[in-house]
């Protein structure tokens, strides 16, 4: 669990671009599943030119509704724990990188605000999972900042957790 400032566009568009760079060095398929971040993972993503080579598909799963008919998150996971929770991040990612035939999934699931958080989960809780080779990790992240700041710095630390799932993951 961490605090960050949010990031700069030209350190998002590094991390973007190493991360592009290490799925086609490794000849992996990325696909992503945004809850609060609506889609700026993978645009994001397909900012980088030759893209295309590694990422094919992208989920955005806002409403429960579809976390489950898209990615197969378990309504009884969404019951128990809720949509902004380490079982339904990791769900999210099982269910994308069967869904989309890829090697390596991330997602993000949280309160962007300003409304939504409350005591338990408030405004900022973000969770970010990533799947490879039947291991998923979860990080669980405590944001600042305006809505579209939290949006950014989930981005940034997804982009963070996927280059280093890709490194760990090369090494076996």
């Amino acid at each position: 669990m961490e605090l960050y400032d949010s990031g700069s566009t030209a350190d998002l568009d590094r991390l973007a671009d190493s991360c592009v760079d290490l799925l086609r060095k490794h000849r992996l398929i990325v696909t992503t599943a945004e809850s609060c971040t609506g889609g700026m993972l993978s645009a994001k993503l397909v900012d980088i030119p030759g893209v295309s080579e590694v990422f094919q598909e992208g989920y955005v799963t806002y409403s429960n509704k579809s976390k489950r008919r898209l990615l197969n998150v378990s309504k009884s996971t969404l019951k128990k724990y809720g949509a902004v929770s380490t079982q339904t991040a990791r769900e999210m990612a099982i269910g994308a990188v069967f869904a989309a035939s890829a090697d390596i999934a991330v997602s993000i699931t949280g309160i962007a605000g300003p409304d939504g958080g409350d005591e338990e989960k408030p405004v900022g809780l973000v969770f970010i999972a990533c799947y490879m080779n039947d291991r998923v990790t979860v990080e669980e992240h405590h944001f600042r900042g305006s809505r579209s700041e939290v949006r950014t710095q989930s981005v940034q630390s997804a982009l963070r957790l996927l280059r280093a799932t890709i490194l760990e993951h090369s090494k076996d």
